[in-house]
């Protein structure tokens, strides 16, 4: 293990001569100080945001230098898909788990990265799948065939033989990569010491690479992909909350307690709350709610808003998305309507929880992938990872472009000139989506309710119009949203005072409202 890991350790005078001279302290100061507004998360998949050098793939300096972007937008924290080295385009299943992609640049350019982002006030989250490598990896190219290495046990086998690896995710024993290529992918022993150990020390190093305990060069946080109590059903990795994620957190957050994990349950369909128990998670997505918003099934929102926001054990907290990597773009699920598209955004931006913006859904992009959608690939997820649209041609300076010519994702490519949808053909139109975030982002961030204040469902007699507070005490935030496509009035069931319209030109008149298709109001409660 020692050996192993003298890769990471040969690294720590590099990052002792590239710390940029701040105070730690100020930096988590400001981060702190925003924190109390409500964090916003950028879900970034790097290789498809910002190409620095002409290359066609995104990169660590490309998205260093869009920061500002991100800021502008108003998003406190980032939120990356994994960057260690590995042959799978998406970058998970790894050879390396201590290397950079050296498509996305060097370990100097990560630091670099995490200390701008810090720099500014915000937090980086690392994405991280340690539960499987590939035949490139030390461990299957050591173990395998071999009793006596020292991985013997660090992969699972089928025979006593150690010459047939498990099976990864799905049965599976590769993957068909969008290149072509055929990638051998295993499971790893979650239940072995030297395992947990490995990941302790693994994790501990991103969250504070050269162990000056300032944290100004490491992560804030890992999503933990594909996390569960049982992984895959195998028999032998069972109650691994309890005997492998529950230790790896307590250990790692003995170097920076303030880090946070958040898991991605395995089965979607998980509220969670067995990872807050058994496993000391600090955070999981909301996926019933995600279900609930895209879909505009009111009673489903405030059941799930409840279960989301105000039923969480303290210090708990759930991510609310409506697009992330592996699903559809929300453009593309509402049929680039676009009043379904603001409705939903308000809705996840104004009901609570931590929002994750996934790149690009503030300009509406499009794409939709899906299990056998182009064959047995893994490209069928490509359509949902396109380039960000930085220029209305869809091509240029930083777009992206990675996957051209590559299949036929490409020749259905959803990435159209002077469609509309890019960053230069929004950014200056005041009713597009884009500014329409950011008007949204703005509102949030300036009442302190609908930045960090509970869910409160208010009663009306139309199933069309979903109407709550955000409340922090005693000061609260009404928002109210029209989910079909029809104008809805409604008779809400309201305490006695006034109501000031904070957002949109709805009035409410003797505690009547309202709104015109797929349309919201929003207005502060107060006393006569």
């Amino acid at each position: 293990m020692k050996k192993h890991f003298q890769s990471i350790s040969c690294y720590k005078s590099l990052f002792i001569a590239l710390i940029i001279s701040f105070s730690a302290i100020s930096v988590y100061g400001q981060a702190d100080i925003q924190s109390k507004s409500g964090e916003i998360i950028y879900h970034v998949f790097l290789r498809s945001f910002y190409d620095s050098n002409g290359d066609g793939i995104g990169d660590l300096n490309g998205l260093r230098q869009k920061l500002t972007y991100i800021q502008d937008l108003g998003a406190t924290s980032i939120l990356l898909l994994p960057l260690y080295d590995a042959k799978c385009y998406h970058n998970y299943f790894a050879d390396d788990f201590e290397k950079i992609d050296s498509e996305f640049g060097t370990m100097s350019d990560y630091i670099n990265l995490v200390k701008e982002v810090h720099r500014r006030g915000m937090k980086i989250y690392l994405d991280m799948e340690t539960q499987y490598v590939t035949e490139n990896h030390l461990w299957w190219k050591d173990a395998v065939g071999n009793l006596k290495s020292p991985y013997s046990n660090f992969i699972l086998f089928q025979d006593s033989a150690h010459t047939q690896p498990a099976t990864m995710v799905y049965g599976l024993t590769a993957l068909n990569s969008y290149d072509g290529s055929h990638i051998k992918v295993t499971t790893v022993n979650l239940k072995n010491k030297e395992v947990l150990d490995y990941n302790i020390k693994l994790f501990s190093f991103f969250a504070d690479p050269d162990k000056d305990g300032k944290f100004d060069d490491g992560a804030d946080g890992f999503r933990l992909d594909h996390t569960m109590d049982s992984l895959d059903g195998k028999p032998q990795l069972g109650n691994l909350l309890h005997l492998f994620w529950a230790p790896l957190i307590k250990n790692v957050k003995r170097e920076n307690p303030g880090i946070k994990f958040i898991a991605e349950q395995g089965d979607w369909s998980d509220p969670g709350k067995k990872y807050f128990e058994k496993g000391n998670i600090d955070r999981v997505f909301a996926f019933g709610l995600w279900g609930a918003i895209v879909n505009f099934r009111k009673n489903d929102i405030i059941r799930n808003a409840n279960a989301s926001i105000n039923m969480l054990p303290p210090g708990k907290e759930e991510i609310v998305f409506i697009e992330n990597h592996d699903i559809a773009r929300s453009a593309s699920y509402f049929e680039k309507n676009p009043g379904k598209e603001k409705a939903a955004a308000a809705l996840q931006l104004l009901i609570g929880g931590i929002p994750s913006i996934y790149y690009g859904q503030e300009l509406g992009m499009f794409g939709k992938g899906g299990f056998g959608k182009f064959g047995n690939t893994d490209g069928n997820d490509i359509p949902q990872r396109e380039a960000f649209e930085w220029t209305k041609s869809g091509t240029g300076k930083g777009m992206a472009l990675w996957y051209k010519n590559s299949g036929p994702w490409w020749d259905s490519s959803n990435i159209k000139p002077n469609d509309g949808v890019s960053l230069e053909e929004e950014k200056n139109n005041k009713n597009s989506l884009f500014n329409f975030y950011k008007k949204l982002i703005a509102l949030r961030k300036s009442y302190q309710p609908l930045s960090i204040g509970n869910f409160e469902n208010v009663e009306n007699e139309n199933e069309q119009v979903l109407s709550f507070f955000r409340a922090d005490g005693e000061n609260k935030i009404l928002v109210a949203v029209n989910l079909s496509n029809k104008s809805q009035s409604a008779l809400l069931q309201l305490p006695l005072a006034n109501y000031k319209t904070i957002f949109g030109n709805r009035h409410i008149k003797e505690r009547k409202i309202v709104l015109q298709p797929y349309s919201f109001g929003v207005w502060k409660m107060e006393k006569k």
